[in-house]
């Protein structure tokens, strides 16, 4: 197979060709030379009775590629790996080991983990670029902002589906330069399934091409939300006067509780719109995803002046072109309702 053009029409090729177990990942992505060439990496395919067994990554071969090229084929491995990592560590005999950060949003050993890998392979191949990180203490975004190349990073989306045997959890690695995302990775390691895009070349599930549903009512439109960490009335107000008009006025709704993989899902078409306020590492990979599947992403409040459209992490809203007006007004709607 030619794989010239793995950029241009990303494929979920199965190599045979083994070189290296997952603990060497790091030093695999980090042996080039210089900025100038780039080890070209498949993804991690092996099955073993019919499922996934990412332990194993295969080796194209060395060729002069620019960076910024290299990227996409180096997120999807990661992502593969780092999913492969906190899959296994979910059954692992020790168990989980699990604590809250500020007294409320659990976290796992795993996280902690998965983020390590994640991180230390990033930095081993771009040592020059910044990452924002869930879990391990974000660099502060001063200085540079969001122009200079950085990575935002979820190393296990939907914590809590994780730790209570729920399967709908993934990790989420996005790389943004000059103020937008350019290319994101959504893996579900339970389900073997791969959300990614680059920008400009379209979004994908493994090796299929995806886009948004074409419903064109909300009263058959499948809607997902979620809800925060920390509940008191002030908070809880708004977000019930918008779930009652959403469960009114649409189809249905659901709350699956990762919303990378909920923002992917309307990209894929299983799910019409989604709307929650998030962190920026809950949403920065899918963002693209959706965009380049044909859905309208964007919020149903105002953003803040001088506050990025592409980083405000609040109020988001994303479903496709026609729906997204139709909700956006639904949403608006309930600020207003009962007050």
């Amino acid at each position: 197979m030619d794989q010239s053009n793995l950029m241009v029409a990303p494929l979920y090729v199965r190599p045979r060709t083994l070189i290296c177990d997952l603990p060497n990942i790091s030093t695999m992505v980090s042996d080039s030379a210089d900025n100038k060439t780039a080890v070209r990496l498949t993804w991690a395919t092996c099955y073993t009775a019919g499922r996934l067994n990412t332990h194993t990554l295969a080796f194209n071969s060395l060729e002069s590629i620019p960076m910024h090229q290299s990227i996409p084929e180096f997120i999807r491995t990661i992502a593969l790996s780092a999913g492969a990592l906190f899959r296994e560590e979910r059954t692992a005999l020790e168990g989980l080991t699990t604590s809250f950060k500020g007294g409320t949003e659990l976290v796992t050993h795993a996280d902690v983990k998965t983020e390590q890998f994640i991180c230390a392979a990033i930095r081993e191949r771009f040592p020059e670029h910044r990452i924002l990180a869930e879990e391990s203490a974000p660099e502060l975004l001063g200085g540079g902002g969001f122009d200079d190349p950085l990575w935002i990073i979820d190393p296990i989306d939907g914590t809590v589906n994780y730790a209570h045997g729920h399967l709908q959890s993934a990790v989420s690695i996005a790389y943004a330069e000059n103020g937008r995302i350019e290319c994101g990775v959504v893996f579900n390691p339970f389900a073997d399934e791969l959300f990614h895009a680059a920008r400009g070349q379209g979004a994908w599930l493994n090796d299929t091409r995806i886009q948004v549903a074409q419903k064109t009512s909300l009263n058959r439109a499948l809607v997902a939300t979620g809800f925060p960490y920390i509940k008191n009335k002030s908070i809880l107000a708004p977000i019930v006067k918008r779930l009652a008009l959403v469960l009114e006025e649409c189809g249905d709704i659901r709350r699956l509780g990762a919303a990378s993989l909920d923002i992917c899902w309307v990209a894929m078409g299983r799910l019409d719109g989604y709307y929650e306020s998030l962190s920026i590492w809950d949403f920065a990979a899918a963002q693209l995803i959706a965009q380049e599947a044909g859905a309208h992403y964007g919020h149903f409040k105002p953003v803040p002046e001088g506050v990025s459209e592409v980083f405000h992490n609040e109020h988001i809203l994303v479903a496709n072109p026609t729906l997204f007006p139709l909700l956006h007004d639904l949403l608006r709607r309930a600020e207003t309702q009962g007050s």
